[in-house]
């Protein structure tokens, strides 16, 4: 089994907390890519808005969690010691799985046979989608 990504947490505040520490590096980043595209100011202005930057830091959060990496083993056992709901997708059957637990007991599983990357990378976003998206709206 592996581990790759920095982001987990003990609880809701503490995941709306580094949510919100990560604001200002989506703002950052934002506005390097647009500087990279040579946006001039009047074309920021016209297409870079709050809902861009919210995007920003929505991917940047998701793109930092910490996943585990294992086989079907490996993760039946960690489903046996976690005390929370996981909610799975993909086929029984295959042999490996990525997954992650949120601070809420929730945790989010994906199969997946090959691609590594791309399995950690939707789970990531499903991850966001499922366990987090809720805790930052106002």
């Amino acid at each position: 089994m592996e581990t790759t990504g920095t982001f987990t947490f003990e609880s809701p505040a503490e995941a709306r907390e580094r949510y919100e520490s990560i604001g200002p590096a989506a703002q950052t980043v934002v506005r390097e890519v647009a500087k990279a595209m040579a946006f001039d100011r009047e074309e920021y202005d016209e297409r870079v808005d709050g809902d861009v930057v919210e995007t920003a830091r929505d991917a940047l959060f998701a793109s930092l969690l910490e996943v585990r990496v294992g086989s079907r083993e490996e993760y039946e056992e960690w489903c046996e010691r976690y005390d929370g709901e996981v909610t799975e997708v993909g086929h029984e059957r295959v042999d490996r799985v990525v997954w992650h637990a949120g601070p809420a007991d929730e945790a989010v599983a994906a199969t997946f046979q090959d691609e590594q990357e791309a399995a950690v990378a939707t789970l990531r976003r499903q991850a966001f989608g499922r366990l987090y998206r809720d805790l930052f709206e106002d």
